[in-house]
């Protein structure tokens, strides 16, 4: 079973995955994967970000894990993939902000990710590639990481079923974004 775990930078993603894998869950990390097996395509020069190459990467990893029996893909950009579900961690945008400055990132950087946060850009993303009930959404603005790892081990033992309090549509910040602007 193939499992994006995904999200805006900032939401969560990386101490997650660290914690699934300290209990022993498989995990793989995107930009890892891109950087050792050459899966790069260019580099955005006006984010200074380097450009997976998405197609390549999909046949790897299709070819790779699909006898697996559960492997995370961590990064902003595994819903992109041809996975089996999307658990797509989400961050109220005034505390987005937070944690990217913390991460010395600049203004600019941090007013893009907030937006698209705000926007729900990488949801977007991802019920364009899955069905609406393969999508977990969780919110991981007030959440510690083990409780957020917590919330992923029960969709995994309630076999991946649509649990009510992660169904997609509940989390909407547009108001914080159009309505009055993040502190």
């Amino acid at each position: 079973m193939l499992v994006a775990l995904t999200g805006t930078p900032g939401t969560g993603k990386t101490s997650t995955a660290d914690l699934l894998e300290q209990k022993g869950y498989h995990v793989v990390r995107l930009n890892i994967l891109a950087e050792e097996k050459g899966f790069l395509d260019g580099v955005d020069k006006k984010r200074k970000t380097k450009l997976m190459d998405m197609t390549a990467m999909n046949r790897y990893v299709k070819k790779t894990y699909k006898t697996c029996d559960l492997v995370f893909f961590e990064g902003h950009a595994s819903h992109l993939l041809s996975v089996d579900y999307v658990i797509l961690l989400r961050c109220h945008p005034h505390e987005l902000k937070k944690r990217l400055q913390t991460k010395k990132w600049n203004s600019k950087k941090i007013q893009e990710n907030i937006e698209a946060e705000a926007l729900d850009v990488i949801l977007c993303e991802a019920v364009d590639c899955h069905p609406e009930k393969n999508i977990f959404e969780i919110d991981t603005t007030q959440h510690s990481v083990d409780q957020i790892a917590s919330a992923i081990e029960k969709i995994i033992r309630n076999n991946f079923q649509p649990i009510q309090k992660y169904t997609i549509g509940k989390i909407d910040w547009s108001e914080d974004l159009f309505g009055r602007s993040p502190s």
